[in-house]
């Protein structure tokens, strides 16, 4: 079977089909590590710039009465800005060259740096927000409440509650390759919350659907954060190729495979 939706392939169609992990580990392509490297640096950058706005506010506005209370508070909404950016961009790193569970520091560290760099970002400020002489009772309750609230969401906002590690992305690839004849290749849509193996996966083929994609486990993880399997996908595909569930745990990619003599569109693996 087949869908008459659009499908799009991720990474261009002359993106090359990689090999299967078999028993190895998921590594990163070089070509994912350097967009990471990227948007690292650009996130470090934002940052930065955060916490250099931070410091004038700090020297330049609170230290020199009388408080310019316009600047501090445009100052504040800027830095909270380029702190959730920051959060982002690194994030969406992670996403492309993920961390390893093995180091519990580093895994730590890397997944959740947005959250501890936005607190930074405005934590010294508000500690001398509310013990500065030259700021009236009102003033640190106004200014001190922006300040705490954009903390706060900086905070909540760099927290990754669905981390992404080398050992989950090596799990996922694997399972999808030994139910897709060693290939690691899979569809979603934008709204939707799961990869699919198939591109006519009545989940996905409704009335709200205009666009498919196709293309990696992580590419799905990347540009959604999808990180489940479609368990209707899934079903279909073990009964199309005679295995259960128990097979799937003890197989490796290639094994059981079997022709089912179904086509998509755009190589599709259905």
């Amino acid at each position: 079977m087949s869908t008459n939706k659009k499908i799009t392939r991720v990474g261009g169609d002359s993106a090359p089909t990689p090999e299967p992990l078999g028993g190895r580990t998921f590594v990163a392509s070089e070509e994912s590590k350097a967009k990471a490297k990227q948007l690292r640096l650009f996130a470090i950058l934002a940052w930065v710039v955060a916490i250099g706005i931070e410091l004038y506010l700090i020297f330049g506005v609170l230290f020199k009465p009388p408080v310019n209370m316009p600047i501090l508070i445009i100052g504040i909404v800027v830095n909270l800005i380029l702190a959730i950016l920051g959060s982002w961009l690194w994030k969406k790193s992670n996403r492309l060259d993920p961390a390893s569970e093995k180091d519990k520091a580093r895994f730590f560290l890397q997944n959740q740096l947005g959250a501890i760099m936005g607190v930074l970002a405005f934590l010294p400020l508000v500690i001398l927000i509310f013990t500065n002489k030259d700021l009236s009772g009102k003033q640190k309750g106004i200014v001190g409440s922006i300040a705490v609230i954009a903390m706060l969401v900086a905070g909540i906002t760099g927290v990754d509650f669905n981390p992404p590690s080398v050992e989950e992305y090596t799990e996922q690839i694997s399972t999808v390759e030994k139910l897709n004849d060693g290939k690691n290749q899979v569809f979603w849509t934008k709204s939707g919350t799961k990869y699919h193996l198939y591109s006519d996966c009545y989940h996905i083929n409704t009335d709200k659907t205009d666009e498919i994609f196709q293309g990696k486990v992580e590419q799905a993880r990347e540009m959604k954060k999808i990180s489940e399997l479609c368990k209707t996908c899934e079903e279909r595909r073990l009964k199309d190729k005679g295995m259960t569930e128990e097979d799937l745990l003890q197989s490796t990619p290639g094994e059981n495979s079997i022709e089912t003599g179904e086509t998509t569109e755009e190589a599709s693996p259905e």
